[in-house]
């Protein structure tokens, strides 16, 4: 399996200790995602299917 190719999201603020997260969409059908702090801990892994509503509950504040 190739390695993922993560890169920063653009929400995610330039200083140091902030809450960042990384996101890699190098791997067909497969999101990706990391703390930007801690790359050697877990990675979330998501269906890309399931990413675009994840990512619009996350963005909505409708998921508990």
């Amino acid at each position: 399996m190739p390695a993922f190719e993560f890169v920063r999201s653009s929400y995610s603020g330039g200083n140091a200790g902030q809450e960042c997260v990384e996101i890699a969409r190098n791997i067909p059908g497969t999101v990706a995602v990391r703390d930007s702090k801690k790359t050697r801990g877990p990675v979330l892994r998501f269906a890309a299917s399931v990413w675009g509503p994840f990512h619009d509950g996350v963005r909505a504040g409708t998921l508990r």
